[in-house]
């Protein structure tokens, strides 16, 4: 099968899988799509049928390099300062905290894991641990907006949980994407000093805001939603293109163009709007995709993967409860409010994706498949599990109130 004729396939099943399978799903199932996807581009790729070849694969990367600035710019467009700065304060401590404990409670154990199980040198080990950290901070909002939608109620458990999804992609995305940067190592020859992490993350933020600025500079007032498609499509290939080509993330500047255009543009709602017609779809190509590149790693890898899903689960839960009680919101939240953050969903595939094209990224294969497995194991039970908090903090609610007025009529 020809190169463009498994893209057009693949595109055109995400198309389909978006407007129809996933809403079909979510609504009548309370189930998130995306995980099957997943399998999807395994069963297609080299390790099974070969659908997917390797060369074909390789041929898509400015595709996927594309892919991944897009989850870049939709996360990045959240972060609209009008909106944030009507939030509370201890929301955000709250979300800032869980994030940075998920963080470093990973990175900590997977190092631990990475050099006591596999041999591997501290210095060298750092790097995938970091990374699955990052992985790990990642949390879905697509099961906590769909039963958002299906219950018809925002109350402060809701608001928090979508914060802190918003959040985690921040802490993930910075942390990941500066991780990068330390690895960039010396050229093999060359009479030019090659840059530091701190000017290769002060480059990785430049190609952002110079993307921004441009694209709102051309587009900043445009109102159909066709040509800021395309507008936003130029400034995330430029960005993205400038970023791998440098061997840095694309998440980092494109995550930038989307937060300069929610806030420098009058056309915000719009630009939501081109982006989230095709966010789903591009997300079922970037699994398919992200399926078809999994190789199994030659090394011991299923403790570790076992490990990480385990220590990141508690991480969640028990950080999201540790950061609730220092605030004094646990009452309000619950106590394992954490749960609905379980679900990984598109940014921790990308993050696992971007370290995969790392070129001689240590432990590349181990990181990727954690994050495969953890997907699989977790987003198909994550509205689920966002329900149970949501519907348990709504009728702890109902229940103070049925009570206060009890009170009030004796």
């Amino acid at each position: 099968m020809s190169s463009a004729l498994v893209l057009i396939v693949v595109v055109v099943g995400g198309y389909l899988a978006a407007h129809v399978a996933s809403d079909w799903l979510g609504r009548r199932f309370l189930v998130v799509s995306g995980a099957e996807y997943l399998l999807l581009g395994i069963l297609l790729g080299p390790q099974v049928s070969g659908v997917i070849g390797a060369d074909v694969f390789g041929g898509f990367a400015p595709f996927l390099t594309l892919a991944l600035g897009w989850v870049g710019v939709v996360v990045g467009a959240q972060f609209s300062l009008p909106e944030l700065v009507r939030i509370p304060a201890p929301l955000f401590r709250i979300a800032f905290l869980e994030a940075a404990l998920t963080l470093v409670a990973v990175s900590a154990a997977m190092l631990g894991v990475f050099t006591a199980l596999l041999g591997t040198l501290p210095e060298e080990a750092v790097f995938p641990a970091v990374a699955l950290g990052a992985v790990a901070t990642a949390s879905a909002p697509t099961g906590i907006g769909l039963v958002a939608r299906r219950l018809g109620w925002r109350g402060p458990v809701v608001r928090q949980l979508q914060l802190a999804t918003a959040i985690d992609a921040l802490v993930a995305i910075v942390a990941f994407s500066l991780l990068l940067t330390l690895g960039h190592g010396p050229p093999a020859s060359s009479a030019v000093r090659p840059p530091t992490a701190t000017e290769w993350a002060v480059i990785s933020v430049a190609i952002g805001c110079v993307g921004g600025a441009l694209f709102h500079l051309f587009l900043g007032n445009e109102r159909k939603v066709d040509r800021l498609f395309i507008g936003l499509a130029g400034a995330t290939i430029l960005a993205s293109g400038a970023a791998a080509y440098l061997r840095l993330s694309p998440l980092l500047p494109t995550m930038l163009i989307g937060a300069i255009l929610a806030n420098t543009s009058g056309n915000r709602e719009e630009i939501r709007r081109a982006l989230g017609a095709v966010e789903r779809p591009l997300y079922f190509v970037l699994l398919i995709f992200a399926g078809a590149a999994w190789v199994p790693s030659t090394r011991a890898w299923v403790v570790p993967v076992l490990v990480f899903v385990a220590v990141r689960s508690a991480a969640k839960v028990g950080g999201a409860n540790l950061a609730a009680r220092f605030n004094r919101a646990l009452p309000a939240l619950g106590w394992g409010w954490g749960r609905a953050l379980l679900g990984q969903g598109g940014l921790a595939v990308a993050i696992a994706l971007n370290y995969l094209q790392q070129e001689g990224a240590p432990l590349a294969n181990i990181v990727f498949t954690a994050a495969v497995v953890s997907l699989i194991l977790t987003d198909v039970a994550s509205a689920r599990l966002a329900e149970s908090v949501v519907g348990s903090v709504r009728r702890r609610q109902a229940d103070r109130f049925a009570a206060a007025g009890s009170g009030q009529e004796g």
